[in-house]
């Protein structure tokens, strides 16, 4: 399986994603941000990289801000 990290501009951000991809059923978990992609302390969304763009538009509707999508090797 190949994933992927959505990050959040707020911790905010990354819970109501993780709460909002949870009730539609999708399979994500919050780990800490990868330091090659922020050297900043906080956490992302894990994702399965098929599921990007359904999840993109499902935190789109919901309201929820996204800093950026990266695929993880």
């Amino acid at each position: 399986m190949v994933y992927g990290v959505i990050l959040f501009p707020s911790t905010y951000f990354a819970l109501r994603a993780e709460k909002k991809s949870k009730e539609k059923g999708l399979s994500v978990r919050l780990i800490p941000v990868p330091r090659h992609l922020s050297s900043d302390c906080g956490v992302c969304l894990r994702i399965f990289w098929e599921q990007r763009e359904t999840i993109e538009s499902l935190l789109k509707e919901e309201g929820v801000r996204m800093e950026g999508v990266h695929p993880m090797e």
